[in-house]
């Protein structure tokens, strides 16, 4: 009778210290949740400024592009008018050829007296 009674609290103690790892886990996870959620809300806010400060540029662009064509196209009928040419290069637009350099590179000589033997 008193192994049973040992048994059974022995049981209970497991039992009660399972249940409290459990809820050590619990309180654990819900922490790093926690720490999630803000981490989350902190990149959303990023985003929103970054996607913000994009959309700003992108009408910056638009606005500076129509300027510029609007320009040019004064040019165009500013030399017609007066007959006169006018030569102005072409200004290349890096955001339809983003890899192309927008001025020309120039090669690098090198003369022989810079090596010496």
């Amino acid at each position: 009778m008193i192994s049973n009674r040992e048994s059974a609290r022995r049981s209970r103690m497991r039992k009660q210290q399972h249940l409290d790892e459990l809820l050590n886990q619990v309180a654990q996870l819900q922490q790093d949740n926690s720490g999630i959620l803000q981490r989350i809300n902190a990149t959303a806010e990023v985003y929103v400024n970054v996607e913000s400060e994009n959309s700003i540029l992108r009408a910056q662009m638009t606005e500076l592009s129509d300027r510029l064509q609007s320009l040019n196209s004064v040019l165009h009928i500013i030399e017609e008018v007066s007959g006169f040419s006018m030569d102005i290069p072409e200004i290349p637009d890096p955001l339809l050829k983003p890899w192309q350099l927008p001025c020309p590179s120039l090669p690098i000589t090198a003369s022989s007296s810079m090596f010496q033997f």
